[in-house]
Formats: structure tokens, sequence, C-alpha cells
């Protein structure tokens, strides 16, 4: 009868989970975003994603979202209660060994080389297809090679480099870019090459990790 109770209370949640995903689908949100959105507030893992502005500035998503973060504390309460009771009438040592070993399995599966290889490949694959670039992290976007390296240099008031321009940072033919120049809160892109380096400034630059080390090894 136990089994029965958490696989009935299973199927509450998940009925609660697609009420409250459709009705903030009516509220104007996507339906991926809104599932989405709808687990994380029901079992509390705090995801700070960009939709979840979307959630705070509407009033009405606001209560739901409310009422799904009480309701996801009380369920998990339930769950472990039932959970409790179950064992406590009969503990079930041949199941829970029987899961464990599968579990164990499924681990070493994972681990292997080959198994992690071709699985992170596809992964990687689907992501780059699926969302835009501005949404990845820079090591998918830019990373092709183990020793591809994106780092902040900070020139600071004694370094050799304040006053020169950017351009005379590069050598022909060397493999290093300058994406970007911050200067205070303030990111400068046009004729970046003629810019002269001053104090507080932070260079974003782009290249093979050992010249990096090598050009701005104390100001890295």
């Amino acid at each position: 009868m136990g089994y029965f109770f958490i696989f009935l209370y299973l199927l509450f949640v998940a009925l609660v989970i697609e009420i409250a995903s459709t009705l903030l689908v009516y509220t104007g949100l996507e339906p991926e975003i809104s599932r989405y959105q709808v687990i994380s507030m029901l079992t509390g893992t705090g995801f700070t994603t960009d939709e979840s502005k979307l959630i705070i500035d509407h009033p009405l998503r606001r209560k739901i979202s409310a009422f799904l973060i009480l309701f996801g504390a009380f369920s998990l309460a339930v769950i472990i209660s039932s959970i409790s009771n179950i064992l406590s009438d009969n503990f079930q040592t041949t199941e829970l060994t029987v899961i464990c070993s599968i579990l164990i399995l499924l681990l070493f599966l994972l681990k292997l080389p080959i198994i992690k290889q071709t699985f992170s490949k596809k992964l990687k694959e689907e992501t780059k297809d699926t969302y835009p670039l501005s949404e990845l992290p820079i090591k998918d976007v830019l990373y092709f090679e183990d020793d591809d390296y994106v780092t902040s240099i900070h020139i600071q008031g004694d370094s050799p480099f304040v006053g020169q321009k950017i351009e005379s940072l590069i050598k022909p033919g060397e493999d290093l870019h300058v994406l970007s120049l911050i200067r205070g809160n303030r990111p400068l892109r046009e004729n970046l090459n003629k810019k002269e380096l001053q104090d507080g400034d932070r260079v974003i630059v782009y290249g093979k990790e050992e010249i990096i080390n090598a050009k701005f090894g104390e100001e890295n």
C-alpha cells in the first residue's frame, strides 16, 4: 500500500507540474521555459537563469511561483515520511542491494573512456546545434585545441605595456588576438589596434596559452 501511495503522490506532483506549466504558458512564457522553471521552483534547486526574471516581473507568475515553492517543500516531507514508514515496516535489503548494484554498474560504464568520449562529443554537438553562440560558454565556442586560452590581462601603472599601442603587442604571424579592451566599465572595440594602453585597462586576449603566459605572465 505504501508503494502505491508514493506512485499516486508522484502522479499528483506530475499533474501539478503540468498544470502550473500550462498556466505559465498562458501568461506568455514558452512551453520549454515554463516547464523548466516549474521544476526548478518545485524542487527548490534555485537555478538563477535569465528566464527567472520573467517570473519575478509578472504578478500572476509570482503567485504561481510562491505556491510551487511551498508545495515542493511539503511534497518532499510527504515523500520522505512515506519512504520512512515503508522501511520501518519492511526493510527491503534485497531490493536495495539490487538497485545499488545497478547504479554501481551504470557508474562504472559511464567512467569508461570510450563512453565518456562518445557522449561528450555527441552532447557538445547537440548543444552547439541547439543554442546560439551567444548562449554557449567561451570554452565551447573558442577552445578547439587543448592549449587554446582566453583570459583578461590587467594593466597596472608600473606595467611596461602602459603607453603602448595594442598593435605593438602582437608580432606578425603570432597566434594571439585581442578581443576587447575594457577601460573602466566601458568596452572599446573600434580601431582597437590603435588604442594606447592605460593604467587600469583590462585586455581580453585569445590564443595559445603558452604564448599568452610568456608575453603577459606578470599581468595575467
